[in-house]
């Protein structure tokens, strides 16, 4: 497994407090991959690393929010993508009930449009939407080879809408392209893999951290242009958008919230919670290690933890991470 590191400037190391007895720590471990592996994490370092009595709790994104806002548990959330719940996420930080601890993922959620590394390797001008346009013969559509494809989010889905405005801005369909709806999103991530296993032409949208982009190398094509959030709030985002203009995909805020309370009365475990980001792309592979080996969130955490102790021990005090080491 390829392991990418993050400097220590970029993951905004505090001072660190050595560690402390810490007591009950209750934390939400969500039914899907990237969370219940962060919750099992947490649960190994802050159990051998801070001698906390640690516990996990089954979750969701709303039922957790509003039960941390108004019942004070689970102390944490490892993995909560914000943006949709942000009303919410603030009023409890606004009464003193829930704190943002920091980023779960180094890059955020990341979404963009995608194209094979073997295709770039090839024709370097392909990464970037200039060099797609002008060489969009080389993506035949599925269904009509005198046409180009874009494989596009499954109908219904909100990242439809994003990708149809964004195909829109970028004149993608007087280039010649066609949106292709892959139908679910099983056979959208099947798409990369069949073409992938075959080194065969593929553009359309994906995100990240996923198992797919874990397993596959895929490079995310430039727009030329910064992200514009307020554009993409207001416009990219909504289905009635008559004007949308071309913006790179903003990140998605996916942050770890904690109660106050835990904050307040563990610092030293919560220096850790707010220390911790995992890059994207570790992430990634780690998610594409779980399915591959049918692994649950315990195990992976294990394995995460010997596979990266470059990255984890950059979250901890020295002390911590012996501890760590030494459970392992």
């Amino acid at each position: 497994m390829q392991k990418r590191y993050l400097p220590l400037a970029l993951l905004a190391l505090s001072p660190f407090a050595s560690a402390d007895e810490c007591g009950n720590v209750t934390i939400a471990d969500m039914n899907w991959n990237s969370a219940t592996l962060i919750a099992n994490v947490d649960k190994f370092i802050l159990e051998n690393g801070y001698g906390c009595d640690a516990e996990l709790v089954p979750g969701d994104t709303m039922p957790t929010g509003i039960s941390m806002t108004e019942k004070g548990e689970p102390d944490i959330a490892p993995e909560f993508w914000s943006n949709s719940h942000k009303e919410m996420l603030e009023k409890g930080v606004s009464e003193k009930k829930l704190r943002f601890a920091g980023k779960a993922f180094a890059e955020g959620g990341e979404e963009g449009f995608w194209i094979p590394k073997y295709m770039v390797e090839k024709h370097p001008e392909l990464a970037t939407i200039e060099g797609v346009k002008a060489n969009a013969k080389l993506f035949p559509h599925p269904e009509d080879d005198s046409k180009s494809g874009f494989m596009t989010c499954p109908s219904g889905w909100t990242c439809q809408i994003t990708a149809g405005h964004l195909f829109n801005a970028l004149n993608l369909e007087d280039a010649g392209f066609e949106m292709v709806d892959p139908g679910s999103g099983a056979a959208l991530a099947g798409s990369i893999a069949r073409a992938y296993d075959r080194e065969k032409p593929w553009f359309g949208y994906y995100w990240s951290p996923t198992p797919v982009l874990g397993r596959y190398d895929m490079v995310k094509v430039d727009f030329g242009v910064e992200a514009d959030p307020v554009h993409y709030e207001a416009c990219i985002t909504q289905e009635g958008c008559e004007s949308p203009k071309v913006t790179a995909y903003p990140p998605s805020a996916v942050n770890t919230i904690t109660t106050e309370s835990f904050a307040t009365e563990t610092p030293e475990a919560y220096a850790y919670i707010a220390n911790r980001a995992y890059p994207n792309a570790d992430m990634s592979a780690m998610m594409a290690w779980m399915e591959e080996n049918q692994a649950d969130g315990e195990i992976a955490a294990l394995e995460f933890l010997e596979s990266y102790p470059q990255l984890w021990s950059q979250w901890v005090p020295a002390d911590v991470a012996a501890k760590v080491k030494d459970a392992l």
